[in-house]
């Protein structure tokens, strides 16, 4: 966090080390300070140029989306940080989901699944 030598003193978040990635820190300040981060952010503290640039990439094709399912309006006051937060959320669930289902066998669906929408 303070661009200090890591010493010992760790993060993963929600413990999940097939999940998320080890972060080390300097002094158990900055690591609560990470922390506080990564729960903020789904795991992430620090995210590569090429993340920001995707998440900043994904805001039109987004709001795109919610013109088209006429639910723009909510979201037309908010600020860019909120909006690549719903962005950053639905990424992470995707990837989790998909990392979950790595190595199980895919299943056929039935006519039914469109129908159910969670």
């Amino acid at each position: 966090m303070c661009g200090r030598e890591a010493k010992g003193f760790g993060y993963v978040h929600r413990l999940r080390h097939d999940e998320y990635p080890f972060h080390r820190f300097c002094s158990r300040r900055c690591q609560q300070a990470g922390a506080e981060i990564a729960r903020d952010h789904n795991g992430m503290i620090d995210k590569t140029a090429r993340e920001t640039q995707a998440i900043k990439d994904a805001r039109h094709p987004f709001a795109e989306a919610l013109t088209a399912l006429g639910l723009m309006e909510p979201f037309l006051h908010r600020t860019a940080a909120d909006i690549d937060r719903l962005i950053e959320a639905a990424v992470t669930g995707y990837v989790e989901s998909m990392q979950r289902q790595a190595g199980i066998k895919e299943r056929t669906g039935t006519p039914f699944d469109d129908e159910i929408p969670f």
